[in-house]
């Protein structure tokens, strides 16, 4: 009778610990790092002195089923930016920058050179995020996924002082509503836009669907910087993602305020007309699911508008005045 093994059950640690070798150049070497057998020491101590009453800001996301069209065609490299991004541009629109990140890689089978690219991916994410890859687990689950899939998860923990959380408490009417370009779908709304599309489209249209999603890190936090002799005039920013316009937007509301927004003030990019026209989808339905080509909003002084677009065009950051905030009933007003 043949012996059963962890191996021929379907999980080779050793391919496993080999994987995790050939990353750990891209693994933050802190003076604690020699403990982290077990967990994933941070030392918080240079960042402490720079924060009155430091708060911790923390968040977890993953990339959705855009890894279904990645790993169909076998293209790799954008979707751990697109784990990175989910997360650290949630951190900064509380104001917070930062500080660490973990990744959690499950997989049928460990394919070093697949999951290398994607750590790759997570690597350069976090270095246009500024934030340190401290540690992750690369679990393989032959049971639970075919041998070509993995899923991803992320987590990251940013620092920010208390008395500078951007929570949006302070919003009134009449702020303006300033919309940054996305860089297309970014990491939400692929089920609808691989129904829409069907596989010709999806392999026909894959440059435009698996860019990158944009990283917003450094231009809000240097935004802030200029920004700081007025520490009122970023009311509010919003992260693009699921649920989009009419019900992710709006979280930043508070009550009895709404987003009026002009559709016609910018120029959604052309993959977001064929999901429609291929899917006969309506308009909200649209703006219920992608970002139509705005990947953050922020809600500012009405009289600050300019001197906050100045500075995100200077991060070379495509902006516009996308509408204005309102008295209504209804959260989100699009025209």
């Amino acid at each position: 009778m043949r012996k059963i093994t962890y191996k021929n059950s379907g999980v080779d640690i050793k391919k496993a610990d080999d994987f995790v070798k050939g990353i750990k150049s891209f693994l933050f070497s802190g003076n604690l790092n020699k403990v982290a057998a077990f967990g994933c020491p941070f030392d918080l101590a240079p960042f402490l002195k720079k924060y009155k009453k430091p708060v911790l800001v923390s968040s977890t996301d993953g990339v959705g089923t855009k890894l279904k069209i990645a790993q169909k065609l076998n293209a790799h490299a954008g979707v751990g930016i697109d784990l990175v991004a989910m997360n650290t541009n949630d951190i900064v629109c509380l104001g917070a920058k930062p500080l660490f990140f973990l990744d959690y890689i499950a997989c049928g089978k460990v394919k070093p050179a697949v999951l290398k690219e994607v750590v790759s991916g997570i690597h350069k994410g976090l270095k246009e995020s500024a934030c340190a890859l401290v540690g992750g687990e690369t679990a393989q689950m032959p049971g639970m996924y075919a041998e070509n899939e993995y899923d991803l998860a992320g987590f990251c923990v940013g620092i920010v002082d208390k008395d500078r959380i951007i929570n949006g408490s302070n919003i009134k009417e009449g702020d303006s509503v300033i919309g940054l370009a996305s860089n297309g779908l970014h990491s939400n709304g692929f089920s609808l836009a691989r129904k829409a599309l069907g596989d010709k489209g999806i392999k026909k249209y894959a440059d435009e669907l698996l860019k990158p999603t944009r990283i917003y890190v450094k231009p809000i936090l240097s935004l802030l910087r200029v920004m700081s002799y007025e520490l009122r005039a970023i009311k509010g920013i919003a992260h693009v993602t699921g649920g989009a316009f009419y019900n992710k937007v709006i979280k930043i509301l508070p009550k009895n305020y709404a987003m009026l927004i002009n559709k016609n003030s910018w120029h959604a990019p052309e993959i977001f007309r064929i999901i429609q026209q291929k899917g006969n989808i309506e308009d909200k339905e649209m703006y219920s699911v992608f970002n139509m080509g705005i990947g953050l909003v922020l809600v500012v002084a009405r009289k600050q508008a300019d001197r906050v677009m100045h500075a995100l065009i200077v991060s070379k950051i495509n902006c516009q005045v996308i509408g204005h905030i309102v008295k209504a009933d209804s959260p989100m007003i699009i025209k």
